[in-house]
């Protein structure tokens, strides 16, 4: 089991993550993570931990997998947008077939909000899109 590890492990957070070397050749056998670094990925930073120098296969690592990890949270992303369009139409067939007026009530105000802001953004940023290519 200790030789599938990898090298590196890192310790996912909302802005990035905190990087550790996986150790597992040590006396006793057992797995030692070191903490050697923390990324934030929304400003591309690795900031080594405490005094340590990063050698140039630490910083590889660390710089492979903050691309790997903007890809999965840009994909997510989408991922996440595509659902809910799928639960506005969702939203729509409750509405029109199974919500009771007090159901209604309760929620109409909102979700005419939501959508007003929703469209109001989209198609300024239709506009602006569409003007810029032309």
């Amino acid at each position: 089991m200790a030789g599938d590890l990898p090298d590196y492990y890192f310790r996912v957070r909302e802005n990035g993550a905190f990087v550790f070397r996986v150790d597992t050749e040590n006396r006793q056998r057992r797995i030692d993570m070191d903490q050697i670094a923390v990324v934030n990925i929304r400003k591309s930073e690795i900031k080594p931990h405490g005094d340590r120098e990063l050698s140039e296969a630490d910083v590889a690592a660390i710089t492979e997998w903050m691309t790997e990890r903007l890809k999965l949270i840009e994909h997510r992303d989408i991922d996440d947008i595509l659902r809910a369009v799928d639960y506005l139409n969702t939203t729509t067939h409750w509405a029109q077939s199974r919500a009771t007026e007090e159901q209604l009530e309760q929620v109409t105000d909102a979700l005419l909000l939501a959508m007003h802001d929703l469209r109001t953004v989209l198609v300024r940023k239709k506009a602006d899109r569409l003007l810029k290519d032309g």
